[in-house]
């Protein structure tokens, strides 16, 4: 396996814009050219748009409402983690090892951190940012919590899943998507990734959704009304985070 200095532009599963910036050595130029290609980026959205539906097609979409920035690098300088916690950037740090038997391990070492909070934030960056209560509001009280007993199990599996809040749903992702939660007035829709046809018999109150179109990434819905529901979800969630925290 050979690593070279490079940048990459890619696409999410969410369709956000994914800037990939790693080095061979150590080098303080990372965060710095990485937030360059950041402001880069911001300036040259038609640009992008046309370069992603030329090669995906033209109905392609692009959520610009959350530019992931990842920095891959043997090491960093303190002085440089200090300055990406300030820098008010989504930036996420990480670290990889390469093992004579090609085997690359990775180790991320600082979450996305945006400084800049509220309606005044989300003017300054130029983007749409939602919230879990932007999902919570005007549902009923037993929709509510029924997803923040989701919500809290979810981040309960381990300290690295973070919730990624979308215009349309919710998504709990580490390096990919694990589940994905549809607020809807009557019931919760989960949508886990999994491929249901590996996993046997279903639950009646899910389905395959692989040829399915819906918010959200994830094959397999499960339906949730009730806490038994959240019960009867909860070991594929988990099966899921198995399979992409490896």
């Amino acid at each position: 396996m050979a690593l070279r200095n490079s940048t990459i532009y890619e696409a999410s599963e969410d369709n956000n814009p994914i800037i990939i910036e790693y080095k061979k050595v150590e080098s303080s130029e990372l965060i710095t050219q990485s937030l360059f290609y950041l402001h880069w980026l911001k300036d040259h959205c038609g640009d992008f748009e046309l370069a992603v539906q030329k090669a995906l097609g033209n109905d392609t979409p692009v959520d610009w409402s959350d530019i992931r920035v990842i920095c891959i690098a043997p090491n960093y300088r303190k002085y440089d983690l200090h300055a990406a916690q300030v820098m008010g950037a989504n930036l996420e740090l990480w670290k990889y090892r390469l093992y004579e038997n090609s085997t690359l391990h990775l180790e991320e070492i600082l979450q996305p951190t945006v400084v800049a909070s509220g309606k005044k934030g989300t003017e300054e960056r130029g983007v749409q940012s939602y919230t879990l209560e932007d999902h919570l509001k005007g549902k009923p009280d037993h929709i509510r919590s029924l997803t923040l007993t989701l919500h809290d199990k979810i981040l309960a599996l381990d300290s690295a899943i973070e919730a990624a809040p979308k215009k349309l749903y919710i998504a709990y992702r580490i390096s990919q998507n694990i589940v994905c939660l549809e607020i809807q007035q009557k019931q919760v829709l989960v949508f886990i990734k999994l491929d249901p046809k590996q996993l046997g018999p279903l639950p009646e109150n899910a389905r395959d959704v692989t040829n399915i179109g819906h918010y959200g990434t994830g094959d397999l819905e499960i339906r949730v009304r009730t806490t038994e529901d959240i019960e009867q979800a909860m070991p594929y969630i988990e099966m899921a985070y198995k399979k992409v925290s490896g």
